[in-house]
């Protein structure tokens, strides 16, 4: 496999649980690029709920939601899920539940400033939270159809897809990406395959 020469970002994460983020989380959310978390039309108090209802039900538990930083500012968010309990429990959804499943979303904010690399480092970041850190068996995702560019980052990280499904309000393609599959396509949680995408939302 060839790996991505691009330059290597110092990353890190924390719980998002404070609502002093909202301002920043609702710019990422109304943005075009956002629009797969249907959140265009959100107003910031909207946000706040979010981050509130989602540390609440998540407390004392390996889901929830992360900010991420990189140079010491707000550059993404993530969520950890239980499949279980989302949309994924609709049997129509495709999904098949397996133990240490953990579900994942992902937002990286707009950027004036192109970052080599910085979307794929971002993802190798979020699975190795979710793989290394939390200890999940297997990721799954469940971005819209439409989402090309997604589709390309899950990729290059593991993911295989299963197929398309209906999930809430849209037509998803449903993915897997076993520990063992991560840990083979990334030399160990350590590159990604070669991708640039610009578009991201899932």
């Amino acid at each position: 496999m060839t790996t991505s020469s691009a330059p290597t970002y110092d990353l890190h994460s924390v719980d998002l649980d404070d609502v002093s983020h909202a301002i920043t989380v609702h710019g990422w959310l109304t943005h075009p690029k956002a629009k797969y978390w249907d959140m265009l039309e959100s107003s910031v108090a909207d946000v706040e709920k979010m981050i509130r209802d989602t540390a609440a039900a998540t407390a004392g538990t390996p889901y929830g939601m992360r900010l991420g930083y990189h140079d010491g500012r707000p550059q993404f968010l993530f969520e950890l899920y239980d499949p279980q309990t989302s949309e994924l429990a609709d049997p129509a959804s495709g999904y098949v539940h397996a133990e240490g499943d953990i579900g994942m979303h992902l937002l990286v904010a707009h950027s004036e400033q192109a970052l080599p690399g910085f979307t794929g480092t971002v993802m190798l970041h979020i699975m190795r939270t979710a793989i290394l850190e939390v200890g999940a068996a297997r990721v799954v995702v469940e971005p819209d159809v439409r989402n090309t560019a997604v589709h390309r980052l899950n990729a290059s990280v593991g993911f295989r897809v299963d197929g398309d499904y209906p999930v809430g309000n849209k037509t998803a393609h449903l993915s897997y990406c076993t520990r063992d599959d991560f840990l083979r396509v990334t030399a160990g949680g350590t590159s990604v395959g070669a991708v640039e995408v610009t578009d991201l939302g899932a």
